[in-house]
């Protein structure tokens, strides 16, 4: 008996060990907030930024998907200048075919990308076509807004959707005439931008707030551990780059994007009336109110009943007799509900849901709420 309680005293001395090990390594763990976030997720920075180019151009080797060319005059003229360009002469030539669509193309240009690098685009066809699948988009020039040619786009469309039917019934999934040619442009154009030139850099705040934009520019400063950086306005922070890295931007943005802050924003209520999604932020608070809130239903229904006459009966019609009933429910027993001051989301939250009411119906009290002056926050509708 002696050998087992040796050994249960042991055993007790080995977790208390471990509880003590176990304690000691999550106090001197280093704690991190979990709302923090890095700069490079929250901020952009002012030159680095893709552009938007567009073109127009037509899909040939449809199987009778496409344009209809009486109906989409501007797919019949490119067609003819396409081949009048090519020494083809159709004037004058009434065209039929249905295999080819005119479409607009549409990429994004990635910040610096070379010339000879390869971008993805989209295909959206403008006419009356049924579908795109299967066909081929000719060389398309794709334009900035300054009107240069900054890629050219050609390749085979992939379509995610389809459509098939007859002369009953059809069924479609996805969206046909809307298409993607992975690596489908080439960029002809490079935009210029030297970085290594700048002696300032700008960030830019994804969700302008003057308390996220101090964070930011506080933590570049305890970084560099001098006062390189600045809060200008709730969205830009400027960044004066240090004598040590002149020449080296990229090393100084690679070094700060990596700080962590956290992001602050004003108490705001999004509201999507339209699908009736409620959005609230964590520092939404409200004042002491009062809300009740009870449904009264009224129901109407008919139920008409067919009065026919007796067999035989030479003078009796046969006479359509209405039959109303009407239904009415309030909902008694719901009763009027106090929140106290300054409650918390969570515990907003719990109250509505006490009270049964459904999504619509909490638009319409936290509109009323909002209208009473007692919910402290922004409230947006979609």
């Amino acid at each position: 008996m002696r050998f087992f309680d040796q050994c249960r005293l042991q055993m007790q001395n080995v977790r208390t060990t471990i509880a003590t090990a176990l304690v000691a390594a999550l106090v001197l763990a280093p704690t991190q907030a979990e709302a923090t976030s890095r700069i490079k997720d929250i901020a952009d920075v002012e030159g680095i930024r893709e552009n938007q180019l567009i073109g127009y151009g037509l899909v040939v080797g449809l199987n009778g998907t496409g344009d209809t060319l009486n109906n989409a005059p501007f797919t019949l003229q490119s067609l003819t200048s396409m081949l009048e360009r090519l020494g083809v002469n159709t004037r004058n030539t009434n065209l039929k075919t249905e295999n080819i669509a005119a479409v607009m193309v549409t990429a994004n240009l990635p910040a610096f990308a070379p010339q000879g690098t390869r971008i993805d685009v989209t295909v959206s066809a403008m006419g009356d076509a049924e579908s795109l699948q299967g066909g081929t988009l000719l060389v398309t020039p794709l334009m900035g807004a300054d009107g240069e040619v900054y890629a050219v786009s050609q390749g085979s469309v992939a379509v995610g959707g389809f459509s098939a039917g007859g002369d009953a019934a059809s069924v479609t999934r996805g969206v046909p005439t809307n298409s993607r040619i992975s690596n489908g442009a080439i960029v002809e154009r490079e935009i210029s931008f030297e970085m290594a030139d700048l002696g300032t850099l700008r960030l830019a705040l994804r969700n302008p707030d003057l308390t996220t934009a101090r964070r930011i520019a506080s933590a570049i400063n305890a970084f560099l551990g001098r006062p390189a950086a600045d809060a200008q306005n709730p969205t830009t922070v400027a960044l004066t780059i240090p004598e040590d890295y002149r020449g080296t931007a990229v090393d100084l943005l690679t070094d700060i994007e990596q700080l962590r802050v956290e992001p602050d924003a004003p108490a705001r209520v999004v509201i999507d009336e339209a699908s009736g999604i409620i959005v609230m932020g964590r520092d939404v608070r409200v004042s002491q109110v009062a809300i009740a809130q009870g449904n009264l239903t009224i129901s109407v229904t008919e139920t008409p009943q067919v009065s026919q006459p007796s067999p035989f009966s030479q003078t009796g019609t046969t006479e359509v007799v209405p039959r109303t009933e009407v239904t009415v429910q309030d909902d008694v027993e719901r009763q009027l509900a106090v929140l106290d001051g300054s409650v918390s989301l969570q515990v907003l939250v719990d109250g509505l849901n006490a009270l049964g009411v459904s999504p619509r119906d909490m638009i319409t009290i936290l509109q009323s709420i909002k209208a009473a002056g007692a919910l402290q926050a922004e409230i947006e509708v979609l």
